[in-house]
């Protein structure tokens, strides 16, 4: 008998490596039959609990008087962006609030519209005029893109009841070991963190899978 393996992506959309992420896990679990737990977090409150240096290195490479790193950093995102076939410019003001856009992704998964939600988040955020996903008004639009009820969707992000779910996934992959987003696990404590580890997650998935046959 086969058994399925568990697979849970833990994210926030103000992340661009996160967008990477999200890009090339949904085709890649789709092909391997493997459903995804997806796991709204607030970034930031991983990094203020257990990854206060990465403040510290984002500032030393946006601000150096040596420009390699930054240089290398840019061309990274491009060469990437190319590979997802998505849009990535780093906004202005950049990180923007993500907590409202992410409370409301726990809402749209209660409605059957997170995948398609989150997916123009991240695009409003990377690749739009209009990348401030902390305001009412942008995420009014992003509901009325994705079918989601305006009026419904602003309250429900205004819950209590939604903040403590955020805050609860957040708290728990700080818990589990996480220290970033995109950070997914295998089977409940087989950890992946970034982007670039799609592939060591594609050939865990795979073997799991050949072994349960």
């Amino acid at each position: 008998m086969t058994t399925t393996p568990s697979i849970e992506f833990f994210y926030d959309c103000s992340s661009p490596w996160t967008y990477f992420a999200f890009t090339r896990i949904i085709p890649l679990t789709a092909r391997l039959h493997i459903p995804i737990t997806w796991r709204p977090i607030l970034v930031g409150g991983v990094f203020n609990a257990v990854n206060q240096d990465v403040y510290a290195a984002r500032e030393k490479m946006f601000n150096a008087t040596n420009s390699r790193r930054l240089h290398y950093y840019l061309k990274d995102l491009k060469d990437w962006s190319h590979l997802c076939g998505v849009n990535v410019t780093m906004p202005a003001g950049h990180p923007i609030s993500s907590v409202k856009a992410m409370r409301g992704a726990l809402y749209a998964e209660e409605q059957g519209a997170l995948i398609a939600y989150s997916r123009a988040v991240f695009e409003t955020y990377w690749d739009s005029d209009t990348p401030c996903i902390s305001s009412d008004e942008v995420l009014a639009g992003i509901c009325r893109q994705v079918g989601l009820d305006t009026q419904d969707f602003l309250s429900a992000i205004k819950d209590q009841h939604y903040k403590d779910r955020l805050r609860a996934n957040t708290d728990e992959l700080i818990a589990r070991g996480g220290y970033g987003s995109p950070t997914i696990f295998i089977n409940g404590d087989d950890m992946y963190f970034g982007n670039d580890r799609m592939e060591l997650i594609e050939h865990s998935l795979r073997d799991l899978t050949n072994k349960s046959r």
